[in-house]
């Protein structure tokens, strides 16, 4: 059996590898094909060193960022060619492909970056930081009570900017010495200001609902995912009233740590396909578009695992379910919204349609939200996100200035 693993551990690392390769080659052709970045045009950049299997990360971020870039300008430095490619092909935002510290470097001589932007915590964040003169800026890729939103590497960036209060309680909370007054810039949740996407499915007297579990996780106390534990049971649920129209969107990472995860997560696709086949009325959707913001909107009763997905929904001010890890080892934070928020419990998925009807005619859910709402992402009024992420950057270039102007005096 340890030959066996060991021989396809080999063989995937070796795919991977010529996949590397190959999209290094793509990239350098098709960046070959294409005007070169105007030297000391750009501003910011945003530093991404994951590959496509992370693009999500970025992609939530492409409309606030192209709307930045009317005023400040802005460039994606990737690290990784795979990803490379993926923001390539998407076309979202300038491309700069920094595979090697030589190219970094040549890159920053070339180019005026006083903010670097990172979306999450890849490892390789450190090589970026050795360079100074400019701001270090957390941006994250979404906001919850996960543990990774109380990570000691916070401590590595000059500046975070987080979504509201509840953050900064968080950070306060659990990181030792660390000044969150200074070192925090509330922006709110500047994706909900750009909520795109058609519907894939024409409305009706049908309930939707969203279902969008995180992945199996890659250590026991990151184990939040539900594909395997809630997933097929309550999608079959749904599927069966005749009643209800499932959007299922599994997280993009789902089954790359564990097979059986993935196998689940199939599974539910093929039902999904199955019960439109049966029914093609019903127009119940497997979503793995990389547009997030019509799902939230359109769904009446949301269901999602512990992730950011909780507090994207959460923002939205609709009926929602978290569902309980099975993994006792699961890290949960019981101090702030998860301490209120109404639970299903891996033998409760089953019953989903009596939940489903439950927390939709809570009266007092639209108070509970509210409350909610405000201490995890402030004033939501259309536009206000959008106007804090601008003024933080703008407060930052003005520091900057002020730097520059006493180091040079």
């Amino acid at each position: 059996m340890g030959v066996t693993r060991d021989v396809k551990k080999a063989i995937k690392l070796l795919r991977k590898a010529v996949a590397t390769r190959n999209a290094h080659r793509t990239v350098r052709r098709t960046l070959a094909t294409r005007p070169r970045l105007t030297p000391r045009r750009f501003r910011i950049a945003v530093y991404f060193a994951d590959g496509a299997v992370n693009m999500y990360q970025m992609r939530q971020w492409y409309r606030p960022l192209q709307e930045l870039a009317e005023r400040w300008p802005v460039v994606v430095m990737a690290r990784n060619s795979l990803g490379a490619q993926a923001l390539l092909d998407d076309g979202a935002l300038p491309v700069a492909f920094t595979p090697s510290v030589t190219s970094i470097e040549r890159f920053l001589e070339a180019q005026d970056i006083r903010i670097v932007l990172y979306v999450n915590q890849n490892t390789r964040n450190f090589q970026m930081f050795r360079y100074g003169e400019r701001w270090h800026v957390f941006i994250n890729h979404g906001e919850s009570d996960k543990m990774y939103m109380t990570t000691n590497q916070y401590k590595a960036y000059d500046r975070a900017l987080v979504a509201g209060q509840a953050a900064r309680d968080r950070l306060s909370r659990v990181l030792w010495d660390y000044d969150v007054d200074a070192r925090t810039i509330e922006i709110g949740r500047p994706q909900a200001d750009h909520y795109s996407g058609e519907l894939p499915y024409t409305p009706d007297e049908r309930t939707v609902v969203l279902y969008a579990p995180t992945w199996e996780g890659d250590r026991p106390a990151a184990r939040y995912g539900s594909v395997a534990s809630h997933g097929e049971a309550l999608v079959a649920a749904l599927l069966a009233t005749g009643r209800h129209r499932v959007i299922y969107r599994p997280h993009p990472r789902s089954g790359v740590v564990n097979a059986a995860f993935g196998e689940a997560n199939e599974r539910i696709i093929q039902a999904i396909r199955a019960a439109n086949q049966k029914d093609p009325s019903a127009q119940h959707v497997y979503d793995d578009r990389p547009e997030l913001g019509w799902q939230l909107a359109a769904a009446d009763v949301a269901i999602v695992d512990i992730s950011a997905m909780v507090y994207d929904r959460l923002a939205v001010g609709k009926p929602l379910l978290i569902t309980r890890p099975a993994d006792p080892a699961a890290e949960i934070d019981e101090g702030g919204y998860l301490s209120a928020c109404e639970w299903l419990e891996p033998a409760d998925a089953p019953d989903i349609v009596a939940h489903v009807e439950r927390v939709r005619e809570d009266p007092e859910a639209a108070q509970r939200l509210a409350h909610w709402v405000a201490h995890y992402f402030g004033d939501t009024t259309p536009g206000v996100a959008t106007a804090k992420f601008h003024a933080a950057i703008e407060q930052l270039m003005a520091s900057w200035e002020e730097w520059r102007a006493r180091s040079s005096s």
